[in-house]
């Protein structure tokens, strides 16, 4: 392998700090969801982090992406505020959607995060439709589409990269491939080869990777960008992962063996891209400190949720399409 130039150093060790900040926010996430500071669901992204460090570091601002109900790590990736996520997963005031939303329904559009979801499959027609915006204004923003392989199986995901293909829409379709969908193993209830070989079918150019290697993720992803800012229409990445966790916070994974948990986290994205740093001639007290930073940082934004007001019951109207005559509100 080349090595690496000073600037491709930079961006590796930016990459490489998103996963340690993902990382560490999703434990510090089970913690509070464990000891109830945290209500309701929470998806965890652990042994996932190099999919949307990979990608999101290879987007603009302007760049938008939709996700998933295991939507944290994409969310952090994009660079929205980490103590207004942990805001919102608390229910409290200064959250994301000032603690309306929750886990499942992470959002910030001042960073181009238009939404995590909880309907599966749900994030691509609304990706499809962010893209074809894009087109009709003639801007050269693109649409990240992330979402999981048991998503291939609904119908939005047909009709998303239908409608993609057929008018060459900015989009990168990626499909986080963790071998499960939900509790139930994917190729149990999937028929064919597969997620690439369903979007080649439909005519949008696929590429399969180990979704646990940062930097092939990286290069791929630059390329598959600028074919799609070049005009080339929607591009399909499916990157071969594995959740560490639970599909919840309170699910065991009972169904999954030991042996099998144990072998996937020896592919864990972190040390792989800190034994590639560490070969390049970064120092392990650089890398330390990345961590150290970036626990803080979580645990002041634990800190900050913890002491933040409830929301103003005031407020809890607001964001509300249509009230109508507003009568029931008394």
């Amino acid at each position: 392998m080349e090595t690496p130039t000073e600037e491709e150093m930079s961006h590796i060790l930016n990459m490489y700090r998103t996963m340690v900040r993902i990382r560490i926010f999703e434990e510090e996430t089970e913690v509070c969801r464990r000891d109830g500071r945290i209500v309701g669901s929470a998806h965890l992204s652990i042994g996932q982090e190099a999919v949307p460090a990979g990608v999101c570091a290879n987007l603009t601002t302007r760049d938008m992406i939709t996700s998933t109900h295991r939507g944290h790590g994409h969310t952090i990736a994009k660079g929205c505020d980490v103590t207004a996520m942990m805001c919102e997963l608390f229910a409290r005031e200064g959250g994301t959607s000032q603690g309306k939303g929750g886990s499942m329904h992470i959002a910030d559009f001042s960073v181009g995060m238009l939404g995590a979801n909880g309907v599966v499959a749900a994030g691509v027609p609304i990706a499809v439709g962010a893209a074809q915006g894009i087109k009709l204004k003639k801007e050269t923003n693109l649409v990240a589409c992330f979402f999981g392989d048991g998503a291939i199986n609904r119908g939005p995901f047909f009709e998303g990269l239908n409608w993609a293909k057929i008018y060459e829409l900015p989009v990168l379709f990626v499909c986080e491939d963790n071998s499960y969908a939900a509790y139930t193993r994917t190729s149990s209830v999937t028929a064919g080869a597969g997620p690439a070989a369903r979007a080649e079918g439909i005519g949008v150019p696929a590429f399969s990777i180990d979704g646990n290697d940062l930097i092939a993720v990286n290069r791929l992803v630059i390329e598959l960008v600028k074919k799609i800012r070049h005009g080339e229409g929607p591009q399909f990445l499916h990157a071969q992962t594995y959740r560490i966790k639970g599909h919840t916070v309170s699910d065991v994974a009972s169904y999954r063996s030991e042996e099998e948990v144990t072998a996937a986290s020896h592919r864990d994205p972190i040390i792989r891209c800190g034994s590639y740093l560490a070969d390049s001639g970064i120092l392990q007290d650089e890398l330390d400190e990345i961590w150290t930073e970036e626990k803080k940082r979580i645990e002041r934004a634990v800190d900050a949720a913890t002491n933040a007001p409830w929301p103003r019951p005031e407020i809890a109207f607001a964001d509300v399409q249509d009230i109508g005559a507003q009568q029931w509100q008394s």
